[in-house]
């Protein structure tokens, strides 16, 4: 099967039905990485889950997705983008359906690593799907609106996921999955035409790669989740600890050895600049995503802020993210990249330092919302500089891996952070339910938020204009 012409208007049935399939499906797939972390509390309590089964509920998800997306993509440009994204559908949605049945932690946090793999089929397609589908003069405009609507639907998300946990349960931020999934794949049978790479365009499968690198994360990730309760010198930690070692090491192997062939060709990274840049992207998106795990879970059990009250505490740094952006990306382009990307992180590091003093009863607008408001313009400067300077980095045909591995990368950083932090500082059991013990600990974990920020700007002086 050759290419299909790309023939889809934005102003066709057809093309608004397809909009939909994809804004959707990607909206789904975005929100279940972050709202769950307002469910926490109330998800630990029903579950009687420790620190580590919080972890897991959050790292399970982002393993699978952060190891399997640029697999996900490579199997739709073969064997069909409309293909796998619905199959990518029905799995996500499925997993979410086991996610809201399940009756204890240890089964959530399977189908968690199960949704985790849907969700890497379906993120890849629904922007592959957009432009493999639309008419060249209509293919910008549609890219916009899905990027656009995609940030709405993942800045709505913690306000309506915080209503549904206190008006019903924190199991239906995973059953409101079910009806969306319904919609979507009937909008994507119906609308969204089949596609596929020309047979000499198709990427090779790096199935190898992709399970050895789940492997290394895996690994890394249970040691420093279980290290607390098993202690650092138990068997199944130190063996978790080779286990990521060594599956890291022939991850780098076998990469080199299928040369461009490979899931990540090595002939990225001859470029400096794309390894500095996914090292900053690891830095920055490890303090976001420590950030968030601690302080939806500080704002429910010490400040006493209901679910609702959590989702809308932190509703302006996506706000922010969705308004600011355009903004962002355009001043990148005319004066470089450099300075955003290092004034980005010191503004963030900022309202993190901010954050520290919440206690019991703080109060929103003087307590919250100045650091909320901070970290969230930090975020702006940083998010569509980082994506163009990326893409900016490698050559035109490499843009899709360079872009797809910098997506994995971001969620490799907000797992490690959630894997480590409660390491770092001594949350462990059911500490996470004390007040005084939890404030100590999210007060220690924003220190740490921060020095990943300052890192990040760091890592930041070493990018130059030419690379914009």
């Amino acid at each position: 099967m050759t290419q299909p012409p790309a023939t889809l208007r934005l102003s066709s049935p057809a093309g608004r039905g397809a909009m939909v399939a994809t804004i959707l499906a990607s909206g789904m797939a975005f929100l279940d990485a972050t709202v769950v972390n307002v469910a926490l509390p109330q998800l630990g309590t029903d579950l009687d889950a420790t620190t580590a089964g919080l972890q897991w509920t959050v790292d399970g998800y982002l393993l699978t997705l952060a190891a399997f997306v640029l697999l996900g993509g490579a199997l739709g440009d073969r064997y069909g983008r409309r293909k796998l994204f619905v199959l990518g559908v029905v799995w996500f949605t499925a997993a979410s359906a086991v996610c809201g049945l399940t009756r204890s932690v240890e089964l959530l946090v399977v189908a968690r690593f199960v949704q985790g793999i849907g969700a890497a089929l379906l993120t890849p397609g629904s922007l592959s799907v957009l432009r493999a589908s639309f008419h060249p003069d209509d293919r910008g405009r549609a890219i916009g609106v899905w990027s656009g609507l995609s940030g709405v639907s993942t800045a709505v998300g913690p306000f309506i996921g915080g209503w549904l946990i206190d008006a019903l349960s924190w199991r239906w931020i995973f059953f409101m999955n079910v009806p969306l999934g319904v919609l979507v794949l009937l909008a994507a049978l119906r609308w969204v035409p089949e596609s596929r790479a020309p047979a000499p365009e198709r990427p090779r499968f790096d199935l190898a790669g992709a399970l050895l690198g789940a492997l290394g994360l895996a690994g890394v990730a249970y040691a420093l989740i279980e290290a607390p309760a098993r202690g650092i010198g138990s068997w199944s930690v130190i063996a978790a600890i080779l286990v990521g070692i060594v599956a890291t090491g022939l991850f780098v192997l076998v990469e080199r050895r299928r040369g461009a062939a490979a899931m990540l060709p090595p002939s990225l990274f001859s470029q400096r600049i794309f390894g500095v840049l996914n090292l900053y992207t690891v830095a920055i998106y490890a303090a976001l995503g420590g950030h968030l795990f601690f302080l939806s879970v500080q704002l429910q059990t010490v400040a006493h802020y209901s679910a609702l009250q959590t989702g809308l505490a932190t509703l302006p740094i996506t706000i922010l993210l969705a308004a600011g952006s355009p903004s962002a990306g355009a001043l990148a382009t005319r004066i470089g990249p450099r300075l955003p990307l290092m004034i980005g992180p010191l503004i963030a590091a900022a309202g993190v330092l901010v954050l520290r003093s919440i206690g019991p009863r703080a109060e929103y607008w003087t307590e919250v919302f100045p650091g909320v408001l901070l970290f969230g313009l930090g975020m702006t400067m940083v998010v569509a500089p980082l994506t163009a300077s990326v893409l900016g980095a490698v050559e035109d045909r490499f843009s899709g891996v360079a872009s797809g591995f910098n997506n994995a990368a971001a969620r490799t950083g907000g797992l490690l952070a959630v894997a480590a932090l409660p390491l770092l500082v001594g949350l462990s059991g059911e500490a996470y339910r004390m007040p005084a013990a939890l404030t100590a600990a999210f007060r220690a974990a924003m220190l740490w938020c921060a020095a990943l920020m300052l890192a990040g700007a760091a890592l930041a002086a070493f990018l130059r204009r030419p690379h914009a």
